[in-house]
């Protein structure tokens, strides 16, 4: 029995590991445990009122890396108490019957998780012995991964926010609606540069999942309320005279295409065409709401 729970316990350490890796290193993966929780706190925001929402991103990010740090204590705990307090020294003045195995093994889990390490419970079989600095060096290693988790993430939305704000301006400037009318050069490198752009926010966004979950606030550098503009583009580019416009306005097309694929596959599960993953996109984000 001392050894199932052992085993238990390093088995979830092990998912939280695994949950981990997913999430931050894979370039195109996305750990289950933390894609849970992150929406589980998305499905509560929508509840909290226009507050709830502006922190949705943030606070799914936090439920994620207290997920893990919390199930990690917890895997850790439970190999270390079914051999407390028998194969354990602690120092003068503690008493190993006041709290408990369950509460020490917390105990000795959480300072060691945090590189705390009072040495008032000290283990004394060897593989112990080894086993509480390992967990010290993952608990570093954790903390370490999720301030770049943090990092990595906010250059991916800024790039979205950049393409939602163009977006607003191409359309509040008229500027869409006058690609048919446009020099050809202008016209190509005003599509190019949009497709572009769209593309390299579906990369973010297969590589920052995470990114869906923050919602924008202000309606010019949201792309949920833009990307209808990029949609507008994509005609007005098909009504251009020039062959060459129009070709781009086929790449700009399929680079939505791509990128709503994505956000179907990943988040919507809507399963219908670019005009309905729109939609629901819009719908989940709150701008039908808003507007």
């Amino acid at each position: 029995m001392s050894w199932a729970l052992t085993g238990a316990g390093a088995a979830l350490v092990l998912i939280v590991m695994w949950d981990v890796f997913h999430t931050l290193w894979h370039p195109t993966g996305q750990g289950r445990l933390s894609k849970t929780l992150m929406h589980a706190v998305w499905i509560a925001s929508r509840h909290l009122g226009t507050y709830g929402r502006r922190l949705s991103g943030a606070a799914a990010m936090v439920a994620a890396i207290g997920g893990w740090g919390v199930l990690m204590v917890l895997g850790w705990a439970l190999i270390f108490v079914p051999w407390m307090p028998e194969r354990f020294l602690y120092a003068a003045g503690a008493d190993p019957a006041s709290g408990g195995s369950v509460v020490d093994a917390l105990y000795l889990s959480l300072v060691s998780l945090t590189t705390l390490g009072y040495g008032d419970i000290t283990p004394l079989a060897p593989w112990l012995r080894v086993a509480t600095p390992i967990e010290g060096l993952l608990g570093f290693a954790l903390l370490t991964a999720a301030v770049s988790w943090v990092l990595q993430v906010y250059p991916a939305l800024t790039r979205r926010r950049v393409l939602a704000l163009r977006l607003m301006t191409l359309h509040r400037s008229g500027a869409v609606d006058a690609v048919p009318s446009m020099e050809t050069t202008t016209a190509a490198l005003l599509v190019e540069g949009v497709a572009q752009q769209v593309g390299q926010v579906h990369v973010d966004l297969i590589q920052y999942a995470e990114t869906y979950y923050f919602r924008d606030q202000d309606p010019s550098t949201s792309l949920a309320d833009t990307i209808v503009h990029a949609q507008a583009l994509i005609d007005a580019a098909g009504r251009s005279a020039h062959q060459d416009v129009r070709r781009l306005g086929d790449v700009l097309e399929e680079a939505l295409d791509e990128l709503t694929r994505v956000l179907d596959d990943q988040f919507l599960d809507e399963g219908g065409d670019t005009d309905g993953i729109v939609a629901a996109f819009r719908a989940d984000h709150g701008v039908d709401a808003v507007s």
